[in-house]
């Protein structure tokens, strides 16, 4: 490897880290927040008739799948799915070249947010979900700020994927 190959390695790594580690540290800061200051389905009206605080677990995946199988079951399957998923991502990411910076940056984005829940399913055995949106009686599922960035990240690819602008 040239020594400019090496330094792009190092410099996408750096941004990778730097994004991912932002997304970590505000999700890890906002769900112990929530954890040490909202009781389990504790909820504080934000704006009412939108947005609401609503603390709540959620042992399985997105919109509560699995959250109904058996406890060591799912505990292990979201832990190699995870697993699984970050090696993926991280995997496009460094095989996505320097030009692609907004394909990197949502790369970026779903790595870190697969972080932070994969911490809380290291540490708790499911995942802190705090953001509750609504309109009148339909509520969206709850979510933290790794689903956030998950979605977002998600989009961007969605994005490339449709507009054929992935990279070869």
């Amino acid at each position: 490897m040239s020594q400019q190959q090496m330094e792009m390695t190092r410099s996408k790594l750096r941004r990778l880290l730097v994004v991912a580690g932002v997304v970590l540290a505000l999700d890890q800061a906002t769900k112990i927040l929530i954890l040490n200051y909202f009781p389990l389905y504790h909820t504080v009206s934000v704006f009412p008739g939108f947005f609401n605080l609503t603390h709540i677990h959620n042992p399985g995946g997105a919109f509560g799948v699995l959250s109904g199988s058996p406890s060591l079951a799912r505990h292990v399957f979201f832990l190699l799915a995870s697993s699984a998923a970050l090696v993926v991502v991280l995997f496009l990411y460094f095989k996505t070249p320097g030009r692609y910076r907004l394909l990197s940056a949502g790369l970026a984005l779903i790595f870190g947010g697969a972080l932070g829940n994969l911490t809380d399913r290291i540490r708790l055995g499911k995942v802190v979900d705090f953001l509750d949106f609504y309109i009148r009686s339909f509520h969206w599922p709850a979510f933290n700020i790794a689903d956030s960035a998950i979605s977002i990240g998600m989009v961007v690819f969605v994005y490339h994927l449709l507009m054929g602008n992935l990279p070869e």
